[in-house]
């Protein structure tokens, strides 16, 4: 291919990203706006009219500040590949560290305190500002300080040694590198998977055994019914740093924990929060996190054989205005430039995430009352301050979960 034209089809294929998020946030936002005043059907007299109001202000503010982070992002990426920028850095890092492992690292390290920097400010805004304006936010900045020292800390201890071995392989495993960097990828997410519980979350949050006998014995009960063997049931901290609830379970194999936010426990009744961790077994009922791994898996093998088709390509590179290649340029470049292309296909995977959805839902109806499940959802929806009238199309693109009234209408006959 020619160099000028792929420029021209990357900043064909980013225009149209860039100006699909955009117009989908802007319809969001101002179907969002459209209904603030009126609470949907299906909620009317579970939900005021306040907390409404409350969940379609959330949402908007929400939204402005995501519309100025892609416009930033797109500069950003455009000033990295065609402005020359990155360029630019792997030309002095050269210069200083010669061209060996120490430079793909180094390389990935620059970008990434660049993207972090740029995205400092959105970040910080929507914690300290939008979180905290809506009466969410609970953390402190000591405590802002010391997740992101503990996340710096973990990035460098397994990230480190991860791309050392990734750039490792692309150089000393010929033109089916890409297959063995896959075998380490999978590996190390799976590895992961299985210490999170244990190692890496007890890290940020304080996890203690449920203590309340009665509800312990009610979620015993349905952990039996459903055939679900678990290492413990364990209450998180959330708190600690915003008014949030959920629960989830985590881990692989018998490192698997269910975890309830305290803050979940304190907002749902005994029955809700049963129904509740009975749509998280129905994931696992319908083995949704192995689908959803098996899926992560193909995927990330087909892209890695792409990777490897063009790595040696001169126009991949002169196309995006980088200058040298090399293994740490092309990964670096492929991984920057990759979501471009895939962002109009979003609808694909969210698709299948709400189907997954809607089926652990059907599983809960059938563990418990499917008014229970309707009840707490209704709660959570309101003390997080959810909307319940999302404007479809971008609910198609950006939502893993179904719409509020969906899942409601659904639920409804069962």
């Amino acid at each position: 291919m020619n160099p000028n034209h792929f420029t021209v089809v990357f900043l064909a294929a980013l225009a149209l990203s860039t100006g699909l998020r955009l117009w989908l946030d802007l319809r969001h936002l101002r179907h969002v706006r459209a209904h603030r005043e009126q609470v949907p059907a299906d909620f009317f007299g579970r939900i005021e009219l306040v907390d409404h109001r409350k969940a379609a202000d959330y949402t908007a503010a929400k939204v402005r500040i995501g519309l100025a982070e892609i416009a930033v992002d797109t500069l950003v990426l455009l000033v990295l590949t065609i402005g020359g920028m990155l360029g630019l850095i792997d030309q002095a890092l050269r210069s200083l560290l010669g061209g060996g492992y120490l430079h793909g690292l180094a390389l990935f390290a620059c970008v990434g305190l660049l993207g972090f920097f740029v995205g400092l400010p959105a970040s910080l805004y929507r914690t300290f500002r939008i979180e905290a304006r809506f009466g969410f936010n609970k953390l402190t900045w000591p405590l802002w300080f010391a997740d992101l020292a503990k996340g710096v800390a973990l990035t460098v201890l397994i990230g480190g040694p991860l791309l050392f071995a990734v750039l490792w392989l692309m150089d000393a495993m010929g033109k089916n590198w890409w297959f063995y960097v896959w075998l380490v990828w999978l590996g190390t997410n799976l590895l992961i998977l299985f210490l999170y519980p244990t190692v890496i979350a007890p890290l940020f949050n304080k996890f203690t055994p449920l203590e309340d006998a009665s509800l312990k014995q009610r979620i015993e009960a349905l952990l039996a019914r459903c055939g679900f063997a678990s290492s413990g049931l364990f209450v998180m901290d959330g708190s600690k740093r915003s008014a949030h609830g959920n629960a989830y379970f985590t881990g692989f194999g018998r490192s698997k924990r269910i975890v309830f936010f305290d803050t979940l426990l304190e907002k749902l009744a005994p029955q809700e929060i049963e129904a509740v961790l009975a749509h998280e077994l129905g994931h696992f009922r319908h083995r949704h996190v192995i689908k959803r791994i098996a899926l992560s898996a193909a995927l990330s093998l087909a892209f890695l054989w792409l990777l490897g088709q063009i790595i040696d390509q001169p126009w991949f590179f002169d196309g995006l205005k980088v200058g040298a290649g090399g293994t740490a340029m092309g990964l670096l470049l492929f991984s920057m430039v990759l979501p471009v292309f895939l962002f109009p296909l979003a609808p694909l995977t969210s698709s299948l995430s709400r189907k997954h959805e809607f089926e652990a839902d059907a599983y809960a109806a059938q563990q418990t009352a499917a008014g229970d499940l309707i009840a707490a959802l209704v709660k959570l929806y309101r003390d997080n301050a959810a909307t319940l009238t999302p404007d479809p199309l971008h609910s198609l693109f950006h939502d893993s979960h179904p719409p509020a009234s969906q899942r409601i209408a659904r639920l409804k006959p069962l």
